[in-house]
């Protein structure tokens, strides 16, 4: 599901941010995780972690501020999460 389908998802299935995304995938209920490629490295690389370690589909998108669009939010975001 590429980046601009997340406007088209039930917002209650989308989780934006590190610690919601972190949350969503360790508790098991993520289906794919979105990680921009301008964020900062210390901040995305646990979730790129485990997301791997739980085997859920990851999208790296090129920009902040497009996550950010996609997930109809004002500001750019680091990661957001598809659940189930």
């Amino acid at each position: 599901m590429p980046v601009q389908e997340l406007q088209t998802l039930d917002q209650d299935r989308i989780k934006i941010g590190v610690k919601q995304s972190s949350k969503a995938i360790t508790e098991g209920r993520a289906l794919k995780v979105f990680v921009a490629r301008n964020a900062e490295q210390h901040v995305t690389r646990h979730i790129l972690e485990l997301a791997e370690d739980a085997n859920v589909e990851i999208e790296l998108v090129d920009d902040m501020r497009i996550l950010g669009q996609a997930c109809n939010i004002d500001v750019g975001a680091a990661t957001a999460v598809i659940t189930k």
